[in-house]
């Protein structure tokens, strides 16, 4: 029995220092991973990954598609140009005897590999009811540093423009034109309305964008909230300035006026819900600014890359104002939109 224990404890720190220990590491590769990347993803998603070392130990942060920048799983550097990213997700797969559900990890797996400043590769990892696996392909660009801060003082403006004229929805259209469209124009107000038809038939409403595309700019705009709901509107089809009734909630990165999971409000500007509040958001040269209802609660800060629900990854390019359209009821009126003179 003892020699059992002996040879069982020898293979045990065998594998564990054949895995672990770095004498038998092989040599030290060069990462040229370090940074951010955009990514764009089959069936036309946005993503971003950023890795980073943090003492000592590399780690990366993930938006893939939806939802927010999230820290990944695990990441490790297969050789020079492959590495390995997982990430994971809570699922509720079904509910037991005892009528309690059953919460499940699910873990998704991205292969990627780079040549020069792109990559691409694959997110892999099981379907919903756990019976096959999906897997989707993506390429990517490397994301320059954000620069210094402009200076908002020294900016010049061009000829404003009046987004919604209060009457119709000219000027605007469905992004997905295969999507139910709840926004229409109601006394003045841009007004979106998804109802779901009493016969249990699901409407899936789509995001409303304008035709024009901008690159920096000055955007102003009054919104309405009622209880509970919640939208966005996308700067440049980039960029969520976060729009939900968070009235009397700590601060979070995902409260009214934040960009949305990256930049928490320094304050706590909202009214309670079913009130008109006043947005003014400046993009300038990747930085963000936001007046809440004449509060400043995101001061010129840096935009690191697009947030969840993009539709352009090129922060560089010009893009479209998008308001959601499929999260809840809102009503908008006076967007008014100045350009920024390079």
């Amino acid at each position: 029995m003892k020699r059992i224990f002996l040879t069982t404890a020898l293979l045990i720190c065998a594998f564990g220092t054949a895995f672990g220990n770095s004498s038998f590491d092989s040599s030290p590769v060069e990462n040229g991973f370090l940074g951010m990347w955009t990514l764009d993803i089959e069936g036309g998603g946005v993503g971003w990954l950023e890795v980073h070392e943090k003492q000592g130990f590399l780690d990366a942060n993930l938006l893939w598609i939806g939802g927010s920048v999230v820290p990944v799983a695990h990441i490790y550097l297969v050789d020079e140009e492959n590495l390995v990213v997982t990430r994971t997700a809570e699922r509720t797969k079904h509910k037991g005897e005892d009528g309690k559900e059953r919460k499940h990890t699910l873990t998704f797996t991205l292969r990627v590999k780079k040549t020069g400043d792109n990559i691409q590769g694959t997110m892999s990892g099981p379907n919903r009811r756990g019976t096959g696996e999906n897997s989707m392909t993506f390429t990517g660009k490397r994301l320059p540093d954000v620069p210094s801060a402009p200076d908002l003082s020294k900016i010049k403006y061009g000829k404003s423009i009046k987004l919604f004229n209060g009457e119709n929805l000219k000027g605007w259209k469905l992004i997905d034109p295969e999507k139910a469209n709840g926004f229409k124009a109601v006394d003045g107000e841009l007004a979106n309305n998804p109802v779901q038809p009493k016969d249990g038939e699901h409407l899936s409403y789509g995001n409303l964008r304008t035709e024009q595309e901008f690159k920096d700019f000055n955007l102003s705009l009054e919104v309405n909230v009622p209880k509970g709901n919640n939208s966005g509107v996308y700067l440049k089809g980039m960029y969520e300035i976060q729009v939900f009734d968070s009235y009397g909630k700590d601060l979070d990165p995902h409260n009214m006026g934040a960009l949305y999971s990256r930049i928490t409000p320094s304050v706590a500007a909202e009214k309670p819900a079913g009130s008109w509040q006043s947005l003014d958001i400046t993009l300038c040269k990747r930085h963000v600014t936001v007046t809440l209802n004449g509060k400043t609660i995101i001061d010129n800060q840096p935009a690191y890359g697009p947030t969840g629900g993009a539709i352009i990854s090129d922060v560089f390019a010009a893009g479209p104002i998008y308001l959601q359209g499929d999260h809840g009821n809102v009503s908008y009126r006076n967007l008014i939109l100045k350009p920024i003179l390079n």
